[in-house]
């Protein structure tokens, strides 16, 4: 069985916490938790609950796998949606126009 490692799964939540602009605050906040649960997590001093995880899993909209092993699936839609909203309008419709000719082919 693999070992969960604290200090990794804290260093994947700030990351995504960070990349998403947020302060240890907002994310508390989001998830109805204190910002110290938060930081505690964040430096790996304290594992999180069940429940917890879910919220968190949501409020970062990432998957609770990641959270917990690092371990983010290709066929992610979220991920992809994520990736397209970050292009440029022309690659977009490209994008677009590539998904409407594959479900033509159904």
């Amino acid at each position: 069985m693999e070992t969960i490692n604290l200090t990794e799964i804290g260093a994947r939540v700030r990351a995504r916490r960070k990349g998403l602009g947020w302060t240890q605050e907002h994310l508390a906040e989001r998830m109805d938790v204190s910002s110290q649960m938060i930081s505690c997590l964040e430096r790996g001093v304290k594992s999180i609950q069940i429940d917890n995880l879910v919220r968190l899993s949501r409020a970062l909209n990432i998957s609770t796998d990641y959270i917990l092993t690092g371990f983010q699936p290709d066929d992610n839609p979220d991920r992809l949606a994520e990736r397209i909203a970050r292009l440029r309008p022309e690659h977009r419709k490209v994008v677009d126009a590539l998904v409407a000719c594959c479900l033509q082919e159904r």
